[in-house]
């Protein structure tokens, strides 16, 4: 095997370990709950966004419900300010995965920030976003309101 070969064959390998490993570490970091569906919206508790780190927080979580057709992403600013936002794009409808601060659609690529404001086309809408009242470390996620 003469050099170029080898450099292209090793760079191969750690370019694919490494994406591999930042896939299995994002994916390890997303929190997913049920939260309890009540008439008028949703409950989770508020240590779901802890982490086994003292004074560290996840950045956001899912709240997936059986009764819901979409799922809602929940980010976390203080212990006192939350933004709910509906995963499902206002362009087409598909639904978004998150990224970090942002989530993104994978069916046309429009992307909003985590307070649910679009932030690259080709949607044109803000996603639905729901009230969150913080109440004796209870998050309660009022679907009523748009």
């Amino acid at each position: 095997m003469n050099r170029k070969e080898f450099i292209l064959k090793s760079c191969g390998a750690c370019l694919g370990a490494t994406a591999i490993s930042g896939l299995l570490s994002s994916c390890s970091a997303t929190r997913f709950t049920t939260g309890r569906l009540t008439k008028d919206g949703l409950l989770i508790d508020a240590k779901e966004f802890e982490t086994n780190e003292k004074e560290k927080y996840r950045l956001y979580i899912i709240v997936r419900n059986e009764e819901l057709l979409f799922p809602v992403c929940v980010y976390r600013f203080s212990e006192t300010d939350y933004s709910a936002l509906w995963m499902q794009c206002a362009h087409q409808g598909a639904e978004l995965n998150v990224a970090g601060d942002y989530l993104q659609c994978p069916a046309h690529g429009s992307e909003y920030n985590n307070r649910g404001h679009v932030t690259n086309g080709p949607a044109d809408r803000d996603l639905r976003t729901f009230p969150v009242i913080v109440n004796n470390h209870q998050l309660f996620i009022d679907l009523r309101k748009v």
